[in-house]
């Protein structure tokens, strides 16, 4: 690299001003940025207003600055002008401390620089990261009071960080009094709504817009796979292809997920193709959601295809396959690859573990389930989860060794869930153990009556044991709850 060091006694075959900007124009990184500015401070060129801004500009909002370099130049510079203020904020609101943008904005206003519409957006986006929506309304009062409303940039970033923070009644009231609504103004609105699980208000919103991108369709067709609408989310698919709009990874990671929830392993293997003929990278989430598709319709052989041609495999596609093996009843394959990835160096996580003893209940697999769970805490210091303790259970249970999982249920740290005590029940009706299941399961109706899948499980015991009046009175107490819920959500409606 030619240095950049720079002396007044240099002579120059133009000015020095246009000698330093184009310096400026080439800078790559802080440590030539540096050579510049001392160059500057030398020459006086410091206090010209177009190359300072450009230092400021370099140093607050390129990959490659120091957003806190950029601060110490700006104090020091005597006239600063909008776009010295505007670029600090810029760089505030995308560093890890984005209050200081919002703290910048009230010291401009204090020393009466009038905004632009450029600040807005950086400066929302700064209130988004904080979680500020007190500075929101007070800029929002303030972009009405500067007449900046009517444009569309500080409009939607507006909406934003309203609908970001789910004040979505507050979106609603501005996104009616936006004139000059674009694509991004209704994405915001329809990902709002979404992301509030208020799915059909979603959908209605996209079918009034004027024009759909691909994040319109993704955002949807999302939702619904996250509302378990997995059928009108392979409808809205379709749409989306007789459009025209090509799907992104995301759109094509939630469809996948659809596939694997209603077993629609053609579609599944027909979006794999696709993805193949364009070339689209398989990164760690298409990955997953392939080997969990796969796996989830049946094909676990093309699911461990899939993860042996991926050539970065975090702790996720681990996980994905190891589950794939385990719910197929696949244990020791499941074990098998465990044991390679601690190999490989990838650490495993809770959701590792979870996959692994569900992997040695399905398999029956119990003094290696007993190793797993003792590891967790022990070799790598997690604490087990409800779901870890659920799994000992399920694993104890499944082979007839009660006793062992009701004493590891009492000796549980955390209060245990009816999840729990539901894995204690089924075994008991599994091994005929009819007077624990019986005290589990009015046990399980008094802290979970709400579901009926509990009422059902007792009354099948009381039934096995021949106490069949004890039976019916159990599902006719089912009966009465759901009566019961039926007739408040008659009165809700």
């Amino acid at each position: 690299m030619v240095p950049l060091l720079l002396s007044p006694a240099n002579q120059f075959p133009f000015d020095l001003k246009n000698q330093t900007l184009q310096l400026l124009e080439r800078c790559s990184n802080m440590e030539e940025l540096k050579q510049i500015h001392a160059h500057m401070l030398k020459t006086g060129l410091i206090q010209d207003t177009i190359p300072v801004s450009k230092v400021i500009s370099f140093c607050a909002t390129s990959d490659s600055g120091d957003v806190e370099y950029a601060r110490r130049v700006f104090d020091g510079v005597e006239s600063r002008n909008t776009f010295m203020w505007s670029t600090m904020i810029r760089g505030y609101s995308r560093d890890k401390d984005p209050e200081q943008a919002i703290l910048l904005y009230h010291q401009m206003l204090h020393n009466s620089v009038l905004p632009n519409a450029h600040i807005f957006p950086f400066l929302l986006t700064a209130c988004v990261n904080v979680s500020a929506l007190e500075e929101t309304e007070q800029i929002h009062a303030h972009i009405l009071k500067t007449g900046f409303s009517s444009d569309i940039y500080a409009a939607n970033a507006l909406l934003n960080a309203y609908i970001k923070p789910g004040c979505l009644i507050s979106g609603c009231r501005l996104f009616e009094r936006i004139e000059n609504r674009d694509t991004v103004s209704w994405n915001l609105m329809v990902d709002g709504h979404v992301k509030s699980g208020d799915i059909q208000t979603a959908l209605e919103l996209f079918h009034q817009m004027p024009a759909k991108n691909v994040i319109s369709w993704t955002s949807v067709i999302s939702g619904c796979v996250a509302g378990s609408m997995f059928k009108e989310a392979q409808a809205l698919f379709h749409e989306m292809q007789t459009a025209g709009i090509k799907p992104d990874r995301v759109t094509l990671a939630s469809m996948l997920s659809a596939c694997a929830h209603v077993g629609s392993l053609d579609q599944g293997r027909w979006i794999h193709a696709y993805v193949d003929k364009n070339r689209i990278p398989i990164d760690q989430v298409l990955g997953c959601c392939l080997i969990d598709m796969y796996a989830k319709c049946g094909d676990v052989e093309e699911a461990f295809r899939v993860f042996r041609n991926m050539e970065q495999k975090g702790v996720t596609i681990w996980t994905a396959m190891i589950t794939g093996f385990a719910v197929h009843g696949r244990g020791q394959e499941a074990i098998d690859l465990f044991a390679e990835m601690q190999k490989k160096g990838v650490k495993p996580n809770p959701i590792t573990f979870t996959a692994v003893l569900n992997a040695c209940s399905h398999a029956g697999l119990v003094e290696e389930g007993k190793f797993f769970f003792d590891r967790i805490e022990r070799t790598y210091g997690m604490t087990p989860s409800m779901e870890h303790y659920g799994c000992m259970v399920d694993l104890l249970g499944r082979a007839g060794q009660l006793k062992e999982a009701e004493e590891l249920i009492q000796a549980m740290p955390m209060k245990p869930n009816a999840a729990v005590w539901g894995a204690l029940l089924n075994a008991c009706y599994m091994h005929k153990n009819f007077e624990l299941g019986k005290i589990i399961g009015r046990y399980l109706i008094e802290i979970d009556p709400e579901h009926g899948g509990r009422y059902i499980h007792l009354a099948s015991i009381l039934a096995a044991e021949g106490q069949w009046q004890e039976a019916l009175q159990v599902r006719n107490l089912m009966k009465r709850g759901e009566e019961s819920r039926k007739k408040q959500l008659y009165w809700a409606e």
